[in-house]
């Protein structure tokens, strides 16, 4: 059997042509200018029943360069070439191991002044309208040239059967087949087609392929490894510690990541071998940008935009080779992983993934399921893609027939797995749950960041996957858990996007629980649910017998869910009704439901906030109607399905087989394009403006946000147009025999999951759905006109967009706005003369972009301190507002490690340079509005719109100046504000009469009044701009390398509140320095900490901080009031402790009785309750107190110096700054020394301390004046004690020795006699033995 799992592999088209790189895009179905026409055509089929090779692509930025100039396009005009900056666009990639084809382009020749069509003159430049030169790039880059992202896509080839029937159709109107053309659209396509279609094809298109393979695998060929290892690697400290004369920190550990990125490239006409190696010897360098998305629980991580961008680093390949240098080789860059981010924009880590005992890799959610069988899709009615979006690492998709087995995937489906399920599929069906019959089918399926809900038939499911980036602990769900067990759930309605932390899902009950919700909320991923509503049914709320909850939505901003409720009234017909419930609070008190009079208030936390009409209303050709309860109606009855919310735009929509718009949830307008003999099953929202409906027989309808104008895509003659198009093009994405699987949204692109029948064999596949392309189709197919041109009659086409050029101008630097952030990382340089890297340097690079990644982890810290110091970015603001300033010091020996570089004596034959790793805060504007905008209070976002006037007629006529009223009725822009009463828009237009155009410049402003204080990135209200051209929605479109896009509309996300990035400091430095020039001296401690500076007791303490922009680099002084408290406080590091509220109070206010008081100040500015002080850097200072209920009062010293106290300071700036929504809150210690002593303590001490001096000053008096008498009588006493030692000595030594006979008394006379004899003889003997020595001295000398 033949597995289906596929190489994943990443590309972009490159066309090379005379020097010049461009990038293109691998996707089959997009079309673009003439002169990419070449088709790369590869084929690699899996051959017998070995298992699958998964190749995991990567995302990235690469820019790819050679030479070139800056793009330009001739519009219209009289003799002038305008200047028209290219706007980038997408290019996707689809690498597949089946198949490979790339399509031509489509080139819309400009026309002269005659209305001829103009030949090219060089593959670079194009003359006439909406043709351009391809813009030359400084450095190739792998990159979707509008996002930055790398693309790569798989094709799920399965197994090989045969089919009974002749063909196969989808469910519903099956895809058209490809048939022969009517006259005219035959006509169409040729003059949309390529000029040298059947021309020799001359330009080498090439395709990128980007790898994730593991650390230790690098160098070896045929080898991709999924992403789901997580822990950092901790064998980089032999490498390191070779780099002695290296700009290194021998003291540090450094880690390394478990992943590469490897990159190469293939062409056609020439080998990949030969290719890479020839791009390698031409100075190509890749660089890849790597995106992580910030987390969904803001409240464990850090809310940051952080990038990194990485220069692929040359390495052979360690395959056997017979030539003398090289024979294949690759680029490579380490694959960062950063705690909080799963994530990296199709670069996504797999948490449902786990390592068997033999190394391989199993799904924890099921079985990995190899053979794709067409019952599967055939015949079965697409389904919807759930998840959160731009949060979810791993998508699932249910709906295959009478199987527990879903699509996962965790690439965006550029290739997927087909899983079955373990779980128990127990049903247990009872006279309260009504379930009709039993299947095994997977109906509902929701992903969220870290967890996967799923429904079968009444029960629901839900696994968490193993995410250690995410969660406290590594371990995720052993097994499905099975959640509302006794409940009967009917429906799950998911909820797109993530608020406060959370994610939500709801559940839909029947049976006994009709009228109920169950209310999912998923924090780092732990699920709960809640009954709602708390008190009773939405039926007992209603006052209603029977209702049954079809839909419901969250809206987060508001907190309260929107109910689609219908009703049954035993007198009346079923109705249906929009309500509202407050999540907030509830109240008992039911009142009147009048069901007629919206909104009506029937409780404290339900409210009626629309009926639906019963019928469709009759718009009498009308685009869209305002429903007012005056209109007409139709006899078809409103039979709604759904509801849709887009927190941006504040749209709510209800749909069915009608579609419903409202911007307050009470005022509904009807959007009468949409036919009502149709009934929408679901909606795609970009949440960028763009939507598109798929209805029950599988039509496709495009609508753009902001407008009231429906288009259909499928079926349609556009589609038809592009059909016959691709097969012109001989595509492999499009045959007669296809079933849409799910259509979704990816980066404001829209794409089809289709299951494809070609020559018996099934195939799945992603396709782009070309919006733009089938528009302007339609368009060009549906105004149309001849004009007699002498005696024949020439096709002209009508064009109905108001303008010619639309250009934004004067854009400021996005990342003050889009708060992204930049590091750049290049490799280490080697020493080999051929610039291939080693495994021990591309080891180094591993090292070292960890190490950037934990600097600016560590800076971004606050509020932590470490033994006697701070950490690196705590509280203290460093010298320097740089996450890397520390390493950079070491730039000073910078000269010293280039000349060993440049003489071969680099250690490890690596040179680093210091310059290589930074953080860039100069990003410029890329002729396009950021991807979202932040506003602080009061702050603007400024820019300028250009609009140039041209022609009706496609043809390049000449113009007219037009007057300034001409200009003004002619072009017009507005300004859709979501939030009117949040933000503001002023347009200012100036005509510019010689250019035929008009500049608008546009103003967007915060208003100051819909948010209070959050923290940095917490809490921000959603909204929107949408800038609009009045006439150009639908029939604008500009020409770009990438094929047409829409222009017209632009809509941006606004984030109201703190900007991420943001933070308060210690300013030290200054604060020393300010403190120094006031006190006119300053002290240190006796013990100098540099880190921690001291302050003394008795001089004023005037603290200054610094607001510091992490984003931008800017640092200045924070200007805004803030309280200042100190909330700890020890003798020593060691001994701090929190104080209690109570404390706090006592403490630091001015309003303290107890004489507890710390500090005070001579500012008379208060909170409103007057508890505490408001400070601001205008302040009169600090006075330490001390008072004698105050914990530093009476500090006991422990060495001969004053005492020392830590004290805990707190400085938040939330209810008494005005100036800022940021709510700053810093904690930082400050050391005091020379703490005085309390008046008992010091008396004491001067009383034991007199007492001991008077003692000692007495001792030595007493001792002066007995001295001499001692010395006399010690004398005098060694005097005696000599002459008895020297006369019982002569005894010893002279008297001889006697027999002991004799009687007792005889002895003892005889004893007694010499004893005397003796005594006296030695007092003779001392008395001569002095002048015997006496005598003999001078002999001796």
């Amino acid at each position: 059997m033949e597995k289906c799992r596929e190489k994943r592999e990443w590309g972009e088209k490159v066309s090379r042509l005379g020097g010049m790189v461009r990038i293109e895009k691998v996707l089959t179905d997009k079309v673009a200018p003439g002169w990419k026409e070449k088709k790369v055509q590869g084929e690699e089929k899996a051959r017998g029943e070995g298992k699958a090779s998964g190749e995991k692509r990567s995302q990235g930025k690469e820019r790819v360069s050679k030479g070139g100039g800056r793009g330009f396009r001739r519009g219209r005009g009289e003799g002038q070439d305008r200047e028209e900056q290219l706007s980038k666009d997408q290019g996707k990639g689809r690498v597949d191991k089946e198949r490979v084809e790339e399509l031509g382009w489509v080139e819309e020749h400009g026309r002269n002044k005659a209305g001829k069509q103009r030949e090219e003159q060089t593959p670079g430049e194009k003359k006439g309208r909406g043709q351009g030169k391809g813009r030359g790039v400084g450095k190739v880059w792998a990159q979707d040239p509008e996002k930055g992202e790398a693309r790569y896509r798989t094709r799920y080839q399965g197994s090989s059967h045969v089919a009974r029937c002749p063909a196969m159709y989808p469910a519903g109107p099956a895809w058209p087949k490809l048939r022969v053309l009517r006259a005219m659209w035959a006509l169409l396509a040729v003059l949309l087609a390529p000029g040298r279609l059947w021309a020799k094809e001359d330009i080498q298109e090439c395709i990128w392929h980007v790898v994730l393979i593991k650390f230790e695998a690098v160098g070896e060929e045929g080898r991709s490894d999924r992403f789901f290892d997580l822990e950092p690697l901790e064998t980089l400290d032999s490498v390191f510690s070779l780099l002695v004369d290296a700009p290194t920190d021998q003291n540090e550990k450094y880690l390394g990541f478990p992943y590469y990125l490897k990159i190469n490239y293939s062409c056609g006409g020439e080998s990949s071998e030969a290719q890479v190696r020839k791009g390698h010897l031409t100075g190509l360098k890749p660089l890849v940008l790597v995106t992580f998305q910030s987390p969904v629980n803001f409240h464990r991580w850090k809310i940051e935009q952080l990038q990194i961008q990485m220069e692929g680093a040359p390495f052979r390949s360690k395959e056997r080779c017979n030539a003398e240098e090289v024979c294949a080789m690759s680029w490579y860059t380490p694959m960062p992983i950063k705690n909080g981010s799963v994530v990296m924009f199709h670069v996504n880590i797999n948490g449902f993934l786990q390592k068997q005992q033999d190394n391989t890799l199993q799904f924890t959610v099921g079985n990995e399921i190899f053979n794709l069988i067409p019952r599967y899709f055939i015949n079965v009615p697409s389904r919807p893609l759930w998840h959160t979006v731009g949060q979810t690492p791993v998508l699932i998709l249910g709906g295959i027939p009478d199987e527990k087995s879903v699509l996962l995937t965790d690439t965006s489906f550029t290739d997927f797995f087909l899983v079955e399920l373990n779980i128990d599929s127990c049903w247990v069906g009872s006279f309260y749950c009504p379930q009709a019959s039993f299947t095994a089918t997977i109906y509902d399926a929701i992903a969220t960041e870290s967890t996967l809900f799923i429904r079968q038939n009444q029960l629901v499911y839900y696994f968490t996957g193993t995410y250690v980036t995410l969660h406290e602990s590594n371990q995720g769900s052993g097994s499905w858990v099975r959640v509302l067990a006794n409940e009967c759930i009917k429906k799950l309605c998911p909820v797109y996007a993530h608020s406060n932390g959370s994610e939500y899902v709801m559940a839909l009950t029947t049976g006994k629980r009709e009228g109920y919700v169950h209310f999912g909320t998923i924090t780092d991923g732990r699920v709960s649910f809640e009954l709602l509503p708390r008190q009773r049914s939405v039926c007992e709320g209603l006052q209603v017998m029977n209702c049954s909850i079809i839909w419901a939505v969250f809206i987060a901003g508001d907190y309260n869910l929107l109910l689609l409720v219908q009703m049954e009234d035993p007198t009346t017909r079923k109705y249906f009704q929009v309500v509202s419930y407050d999540l907030g609070f509830e109240s008992s008190e039911p009142q009147e439901v009048l069901p007629c009079s919206p909104p009506v208030v029937v409780g404290n936390y339900l409210a009626i906030l629309y009926t639906i009409p019963e019928f469709i209303p009759d718009a009498r050709g009308l685009e869209f109607l305002m429903l007012l309860g005056t209109e007409s109606h139709t006899t078809f009855l409103m039979v709604p399905k759904g509801m849709f919310y887009n927190q941006y735009s504040n749209l709510l929509y209800i749909w069915g087989n009608f579609l419903l718009q409202s911007y307050n949830y009470e005022n509904f307008i009807y959007l009468a394009d949409f036919p009502k003999e149709q009934s929408i099953k679901y909606l795609v929202n970009s949440f960028r403006g763009d939507m598109a409906i798929v209805t029950e027989t599988e039509e496709i309808w495009y609508l753009l946000e902001g407008s009231y104008r429906m288009y259909k895509l499928f079926p349609s003659r556009g589609w038809e147009v592009h059909i016959n198009l691709q097969v012109m093009h001989q595509s492999s994405v499009y045959t007669p025999n296809e079933t849409m699987v799910t259509l979704f949204y990816e980066d404001t692109k829209l794409y089809q999951l289709v299951y494809l029948m070609k020559n018996q064999q099934g195939q799945l596949v992603k396709r782009h759905v070309p919006v733009e392309q089938l528009l302007m189709y339609q368009q060009l197919s549906n105004h149309y006109f001849f004009e007699r041109q002498g005696s024949h009659l020439t096709l002209s086409f009508t064009n109905f967009c108001p303008f010619s050029v639309m250009r934004l101008r004067d854009l400021p630097n996005p990342q003050v706005y889009s708060r992204q952030e930049r590091y750049q990382a290049r490799p280490p340089r080697v020493v080999e003369p051929s610039g291939f890297h080693s495994e021990n340097s591309l080891a180094v690079y591993q090292g070292l972009v960890y190490y950037l990644l934990c600097l600016h982890s560590e800076y971004h810290k606050v509020d932590a301190w470490r033994g006697p110091g701070l950490v690196r970015g705590g509280p203290y603001a460093d010298p320097v507002h740089d996450s890397t300033w520390r390493w950079s010091n070491k730039k000073q020996d910078q000269d010293y490690y280039f000349y060993l570089a440049s003489n071969s004596q680099s250690p490890g034959n690596v040179y680093i340079d210091m310059a290589s790793y930074e953080k860039i805060y100069d990003l410029k504007a890329d002729y396009e509005l950021p991807e979202r905008i932040f506003l602080d209070k009061g702050t603007s976002y400024v820019f300028s719109v250009f609009l140039s006037v041209g022609g009706q007629s496609l043809e390049f006529t000449p113009e007219r100046v037009l007057t300034s009223e001409e200009l003004k009725s002619t072009v017009d822009l507005g300004v859709v504000l979501a939030d009117p009463g949040c933000i503001e828009a002023v347009v200012r237009q100036k005509f510019l009469i010689n250019r035929n155009s008009v500049l608008f410049r546009v103003t967007l402003s915060d208003k100051r009044s819909c948010f209070d204080q959050g923290l940095s990135g917490h809490h921000l209200l959603e909204t929107s701009m949408l800038l609009k051209v009045a006439g150009a929605v639908g029939h604008c479109f500009q020409n770009t390398h990438q094929g047409p896009r829409m222009q017209g509309n632009l809509m941006v996300p606004v984030l109201i509140g703190c900007p991420p990035g943001k933070r308060l400091a210690f300013d030290i430095t200054y604060t020393l320095q300010y403190n120094r020039l006031q006190n006119k001296h300053y002290f240190d401690c006796v013990r100098v900490d540099p880190e921690m500076p001291c302050f003394l007791f008795r001089d004023v303490f005037y603290p200054f901080f610094l607001i510091q922009d992490l984003v931008t680099g800017d640092s200045g002084s924070f200007q805004g009031s803030y309280v200042l408290k100190v909330v700890g406080g020890g003798p020593t590091l060691d001994t701090i402790r929190e104080y209690s509220e109570e404390e706090i109070y006592r403490f630091n206010s001015p309003l303290d009785k107890t004489h507890s008081l710390i500090w005070t100040t001579k500012n008379t500015t208060t909170t409103k309750d007057s508890a505490f002080n408001i400070m601001s850097h205008q302040s009169l200072g600090i006075e330490w107190l001390c008072l004698e209920n105050s914990p530093c009062y009476d500090t006991i010293p422990h060495t001969i110096f004053a005492p020392e106290f830590f004290f805990k300071v707190l400085v938040s700036n939330r209810g008494v700054d005005k100036s800022t929504y940021c709510d700053y809150q810093l904690i930082f210690l400050l050391h005091i020394h020379g703490l005085p002593l309390s008046a008992k303590r010091a008396f004491f001490i001067l009383m034991v301390s007199s007492s001991v001096f008077i003692g000692l000053v007495t001792l030595y008096i007493i001792f002066c004046l007995l001295l001499p008498v001692m010395v006399k009588a010690w004398n005098s006493l060694r005097w005696k004690i000599n002459n008895i030692i020297m006369s019982e000595s002569y005894y010893t030594y002279t008297s001889p020795s006697r027999n002991c006979s004799g009687t007792s008394e005889t002895r003892s006379t005889v004893s007694s006699r010499v004893g005397s004899s003796d005594s006296s003889k030695v007092a003779e003997a001392n008395q001569r033995a002095p002048e015997q020595t006496w005598k003999k001295k001078p002999l001796v000398t």
